[in-house]
């Protein structure tokens, strides 16, 4: 199992991977059988990319977790057990053996992936197990995997006490969630959550901050069957976005101000992003009073089943890429209803990229500067306690929303100290406004203004006007001996190769 840390707000320290203890009643003995022969052991061998030095990687780490066969010779477990995975094995229930696997499908806002094994004859003689449904409060559920302190498998007893939406530790995802009121321990990730001979949910995470108590968590049936359907052309489309942020309205002065009646309840829209499926649809002001045929509440909640109220974004979570979200709004007073084609969302809205799994860094080299775009990958690279590790200006650009001047932000990661940039050697984690004086896009822009740039220096400054010039012909001339230097294998990731330089497929 991959141990991934996140602190969040309103639930404390989240740790991925789990098991719950107990006796396994929500299984009958019927199906005690059926449902341990499908569930599988994952070795993973994670070798993580180096933000810090992008051209290089982490050292593997060796981790397990679990997950369960389900149709199609499939193996359902989290993403995070298997993120930046350089080598995969399986090992079915009491047999010694451990065999090849790949990824087939991930989806790491859901914390859900697919495993395929390469032998055929793995699942051989394995019946897979379905998806049911969400179970009721107080009922009792079983969770069966492969939690660390022994080999064999572990089947444990919790009882479902919440279903709201909660933070996804893994890669940050607002989704629906279930809580299970018992202890959960490193090594269940991805382990499914049954209720008879059905899975009702995959392990996820616990929360383990010094005021909790037996919290753990796991992804519920709407939320895999969304991904199980999203995998069926083998196209990651993710869930809907209607690229917009809202508010409460439980202020008597801003239900009065926006002209909503007393009868009416809803969600205040306060931004929409430009680009988004909701631009030029919704504007600022509106209220949404309901989404489909589900009414929102003054506090942005919906009733998704009987006396069970969650986010409003329960009622985006059932649309997939292509369909019509029906929106009813009042705008100054005057109900209206429109209707949005849900397509892809983006990763997010933040001007710091979110972070990204099983892909190398961008990063460019000139003049011995390490030049980077910054997102959460880089940022967590200062440990678990980024929060307050991390460089402030990196942590406050968070919630720096993108618009079409700039999407994303540049950083001078660190200098090779060479002649060429002598006077700069000490500077790093520096954010670049412009380049020869003028204001940077996203990354990519930036490469492409610094490849195109002329005359004698490079010029590079920040919003307060601090500069790093860089004499072009020294820069070019050097940049060769730097590399040798220094040992980095080439001055741009993959990424970035100029078109004429670019492998053949």
């Amino acid at each position: 199992m991959k141990l991934n840390l996140g602190l969040f707000a309103r639930l404390g320290l989240l740790v991925l991977a789990f098991a719950v203890s107990g006796q396994a009643n929500a299984v009958k003995n019927g199906d005690y059988q059926r449902v341990k022969n499908a569930v599988i052991k994952i070795y993973s061998t994670i070798t993580p990319p180096d933000y810090f030095t992008p051209w290089r990687l982490l050292n593997s780490q060796q981790s397990s977790g679990s997950g369960a066969v389900i149709a199609g010779q499939r193996i359902l477990t989290n993403a995070h057990v298997v993120a930046n995975a350089s080598y995969l094995q399986v090992q079915k229930n009491g047999d010694p053996r451990k065999f090849l696997a790949y990824v087939d499908f991930v989806s790491h806002e859901a914390d859900l992936a697919i495993l395929k094994v390469q032998d055929p004859n793995f699942l051989k003689g394995i019946k897979p197990l379905s998806i049911g449904k969400l179970p009721e409060p107080l009922e009792t559920v079983s969770v069966f995997g492969y939690p660390f302190g022994g080999n064999t498998l572990s089947i444990t007893q919790g009882v479902l006490s919440r279903v709201e939406h909660q933070f996804y530790a893994h890669a940050g995802g607002y989704f629906l969630a279930g809580q299970i009121d018992a202890a959960i321990n490193p090594g269940n990730s991805g382990g499914p959550v049954i209720v008879g001979d059905k899975i009702v949910g995959v392990v996820m995470q616990a929360n383990t901050g010094s005021m909790a108590e037996n919290l753990g968590y796991f992804v519920p049936p709407t939320v895999v069957r969304h991904i199980l359907e999203d995998a069926e052309d083998g196209v990651a489309d993710g869930f809907v976005n209607l690229g917009i942020r809202t508010q409460n309205l439980d202020s008597p002065s801003l239900r009065k101000a926006h002209q909503v009646k007393e009868e009416e309840n809803g969600a205040l829209v306060v931004k929409v992003f430009n680009g988004s499926v909701a631009d030029g649809k919704l504007q600022p002001g509106d209220v949404i009073l309901a989404i489909d045929d589900y009414p929102v509440a003054e506090d942005r909640s919906i009733e998704f089943r009987k006396n069970q109220r969650t986010n409003f974004k329960y009622a985006l979570d059932q649309h997939h890429v292509g369909e019509e979200v029906k929106l009813t709004i009042s705008r100054a007073g005057e109900v209206q209803t429109i209707a949005i084609l849900a397509r892809a969302s983006r990763s997010n809205y933040s001007r710091v990229l979110a972070e990204r799994f099983d892909r190398q860094p961008s990063y460019f080299i000139y003049g011995g500067v390490v030049f980077v775009p910054l997102n959460m990958n880089l940022i967590k690279r200062w440990g678990n306690n980024w929060h307050s590790k991390a460089p402030v200006d990196f942590l406050s650009a968070r919630g720096q929303w993108r618009t079409p001047e700039k999407t994303e932000l540049v950083v001078a990661l660190k200098v090779l100290p060479a002649d060429v940039n002598l006077g700069y050697h000490d500077w790093k984690n520096w954010v670049i406004e412009t380049i020869d004086g003028q204001p940077i896009v996203d990354f990519k822009d930036f490469v492409a203004k610094l490849r195109a740039s002329e005359g004698d220096f490079l010029r590079l400054a920040d919003e307060d006007g601090f500069q790093i010039v860089l004499k072009r012909s020294e820069a070019e001339a050097s940049e060769a001996k730097i590399l040798a230097r220094y040992r980095v294998p080439r001055p741009y990731s993959e990424d970035l190769a100029p078109a004429e330089a670019a492998p053949s497929p």
